[in-house]
């Protein structure tokens, strides 16, 4: 089993990590791919180092993604800026599925009313017994969600094959106010919430409808 990077890796190393482990692959993997060494991506990913274009070109391809991802280039950018897809089409996905891609948690949107209009805002989330979890505090927008029905969504994006798929969650939130769940909670997802501060409170959806969508083209596997 391969120990997981350190804390300490750089950017490109900590991008090149994600990237391997969103694909499932090993570092021999993405070694034999890239026509590199093992030693060579352990020490890309563990101790840093800046590649010369050629090395990040062939990692770039390696790992199906572009120079730009990998390097950090479109950090602030929003996703899904390159031109429309080739031969694309728009395939519905049955509940199953869509239930699969929620269920690997991330970061979602909870969409909700409040008092100064409806908002829209982006919360860790986990999936545990069929329900959506996150944290918030009292008074921010998220916790408007735990009088009331609300949408929830979750998406991803991959800009080098432009595809994606979005998953939709219609619900009932409720405010998690049980001190084992909570416990439970905890455990599960220690320091969830990347906005930071105290965000004591737990908020539960519970579903009542999921649809999902999936974007398939010519570029890649579906």
């Amino acid at each position: 089993m391969e120990r997981p990077a350190p804390r300490h890796r750089n950017d490109f190393g900590r991008r090149l990590y994600t990237r391997r482990e969103e694909l499932g692959l090993t570092r021999a993997e993405v070694a034999d791919r890239s026509g590199a060494v093992e030693n060579y991506i352990e020490y890309l990913e563990e101790q840093g180092g800046s590649p010369g274009i050629g090395v990040t070109l062939r990692l770039a391809e390696a790992l199906d993604t572009t120079v730009d991802e990998l390097t950090g280039r479109t950090a602030d950018e929003p996703p899904g800026r390159g031109s429309a897809p080739t031969g694309a089409a728009l395939r519905v996905l049955d509940e199953d599925e869509s239930r699969a891609l929620l269920s690997q948690g991330g970061v979602g949107r909870v969409a909700t009313d409040t008092p100064d209009g409806p908002v829209i805002a982006p919360v860790n989330y986990i999936v545990s017994n069929g329900e959506i979890f996150y944290r918030t505090a009292l008074g921010a927008a998220p916790s408007s969600a735990g009088v009331r029905e609300v949408c929830f969504e979750v998406d991803r994006i991959d800009d080098a094959f432009r595809r994606g798929w979005s998953v939709l969650v219609v619900g009932q939130g409720r405010f998690v106010t049980d001190a084992a769940e909570v416990r439970a909670l905890e455990a599960a997802a220690p320091g969830l919430a990347w906005a930071g501060e105290d965000r004591p409170i737990w908020l539960a959806i519970t579903p009542h409808r999921i649809t999902g969508r999936r974007i398939i083209n010519d570029l890649g596997p579906s």
